[in-house]
């Protein structure tokens, strides 16, 4: 619970910072955080210790890939993970443990943090309103979304209290431990996959991938390329960003930054493309 806190905090600070001044919240989402907090509270600064407990007995796993095609190390990749002790307890009863999808020969892999209530639904990642629109940018690039590898970080949805239906109200961004523990499984994708380059959807997610303290705000390293195992890193807002703000300007700032990723990777751009989001 007090790793959740730490990261509902995080969350509104990333807000704040993208901009965003007020935050909605229910006074059901609020009576349960209490609820929750009044059930599971330990003296103050002190993780509980069940928790501790837990990471000194499952810390974060060694992936060793067998020989074979890239699909046949793919297939042990998720074995390994829906067999993985901490992921099986932190998906939810009905939930599903959530890996990458799209081409293992992509040239482009997008990365985001955590699957959210579609996603741990339906085991695959960007499936929501989010992914829909991160859909619609990667047509907009020439390709279809069978075209490149679809990740996240983390292959769980970060918990929360639920309501008393039993329902999670809202997402929270991972915490830097429950990274550290999915970090091994992205980076398995990427030695499958391969890919010339990488795209990093929001701060949590770039975070992950060049370490918490790399940065503060995300406009310190947006639109500019930076390196993750040796492979071209470039990182940019999350589709949610847009969906916040459906405005031109914030769809030219990601757009801005998806033509830098086209031409690295040696993709035609037309004109009409070099203008999207201009007017």
């Amino acid at each position: 619970m007090r790793l959740a806190i730490n990261a509902i905090a995080d969350e509104l600070r990333r807000l704040k910072a993208s901009g965003v001044g007020q935050v909605s919240v229910s006074e059901e989402g609020l009576e349960s955080l209490r609820r929750s907090v009044a059930e599971r509270g330990s003296p103050a600064g002190e993780a509980p210790a069940e928790e501790a407990a837990d990471e000194a007995a499952h810390p974060p796993p060694v992936v060793v890939l067998p020989r074979g095609d890239k699909q046949a190390r793919w297939d042990a990749l998720r074995s390994q993970v829906l067999e993985d002790p901490v992921c099986k307890a932190k998906v939810r009863p009905g939930k599903k443990v959530v890996l990458g999808v799209g081409s293992l020969d992509a040239s482009i892999m997008f990365v985001g943090e955590a699957p959210g209530a579609e996603e741990e639904v339906q085991g695959e990642p960007f499936v929501g309103p989010a992914g829909q629109l991160l859909t619609k940018m990667i047509v907009g690039m020439g390709l279809s979304r069978g075209d490149v590898y679809i990740g996240n970080i983390m292959n769980w949805r970060p918990d929360l209290p639920v309501d008393p239906g039993g329902v999670q109200v809202g997402n929270r961004p991972p915490t830097e431990k429950e990274m550290a523990h999915c970090l091994p499984y992205l980076r398995a994708q990427v030695e499958i996959v391969a890919p010339r380059l990488l795209v990093a959807l929001g701060a949590t997610a770039a975070r992950g991938l060049l370490g918490h303290k790399a940065f503060g705000a995300l406009g310190e390293v947006r639109g500019a390329w930076h390196d993750f195992g040796g492979r071209p890193l470039m990182v940019t807002y999350h589709p949610s960003y847009i969906l916040r703000n459906p405005t031109n300007r914030t769809k030219r700032l990601i757009w801005e930054d998806l033509l830098k990723v086209m031409e690295r990777a040696n993709m035609p751009i037309s004109e009409k493309q070099r203008g999207f989001f201009l007017k």
